[in-house]
Parts: structure tokens; C-alpha cells; sequence
């Protein structure tokens, strides 16, 4: 073993930087939109807005919030290096609570009607009828 190796074991995290946490636990894609996201206060601790160079320990537990969506997870494990999306899910557990809403808001958007439009680009004839359409409206 060099050197490095054994340093690497024998030294254990005892707190990591929010923004570095988040993307070896891949919340985010890069630690830039971490950032992101904790400046525009999507991501709490303690009910309280975090800053990207707020540090994190094992037990904290963190808001985030995605869309409609709020989860909420305990840090398990801390780490400053992204590794496999099966080892990013060993670093935090959701909350009972935070998968129950999560569940909760699942079937409330199963049950309203999906709005279904045609995504394809428009023909010759649509192009025409929306155009004519809007100078009635206009007039």
C-alpha cells in the first residue's frame, strides 16, 4: 500500500461541504447546479438556507426541493468523490415522512386529466388555420 492509500483509510470524514455532498449523492449533475440550487434556497438544514460552502454531518438532515416535490434525507455517509449511483444511495436514507408525501403527490397527479397535444411540427393546413385564427382575434 502507498502511502496515499493508507492516509485515504485511516483519515474519515467527519464533515464535507454541502455542495460537494450533493453531487457525490447525486442530487445534482455537476456541484455548479448544486450551487445553484442552494443560492436560491431549494436546499435546507434545520429549516435554515444553506450556503455552497456550509458543511454537512452524518445524521443532519436536508430539504430538498425539486419542482412539487420536497424530499427530505438523513446523511448516512459522508464523500467529496462521485462514485456509482449504488454507492451515492449507501450516503442518505429518505425519511418515512418524505415518502409518504412523495407518494401523496403521486397520486394526486395520477388522478387529474393528462392534457394530450400533438408535439409534431406543424403542416401547411395547420400553420394556415392558427394563422387565421389569430387575425379574428386580433380584429
Amino acid at each position: 500500500m502507498s502511502k496515499a492509500s493508507v492516509f485515504e483509510a485511516i483519515f474519515i470524514l467527519e464533515r464535507v461541504r454541502i455542495d460537494k455532498w450533493l453531487w457525490a449523492a447525486r442530487f445534482y449533475k455537476t456541484r455548479q447546479l448544486a450551487i445553484k440550487a442552494l443560492r436560491n434556497s431549494q436546499i435546507l438544514s434545520r429549516r435554515q438556507k444553506l450556503k455552497p460552502a456550509s458543511l454537512v454531518t452524518v445524521g443532519d438532515v436536508i430539504s430538498i426541493e425539486r419542482g412539487l416535490l420536497t424530499i427530505e434525507v438523513r446523511v448516512l455517509q459522508l464523500s467529496e468523490k462521485r462514485g456509482p449511483a449504488k454507492v451515492a444511495q449507501t450516503l442518505y436514507e429518505e425519511t418515512a415522512e418524505s415518502m409518504a408525501a412523495r407518494a401523496k403527490l403521486k397520486t394526486v397527479l395520477d388522478s387529474q386529466p393528462r392534457i394530450d397535444f400533438d408535439r409534431r411540427k406543424p403542416d401547411r393546413r395547420a400553420l394556415r388555420s392558427q394563422r387565421a385564427a389569430k387575425r379574428v382575434s386580433e380584429e
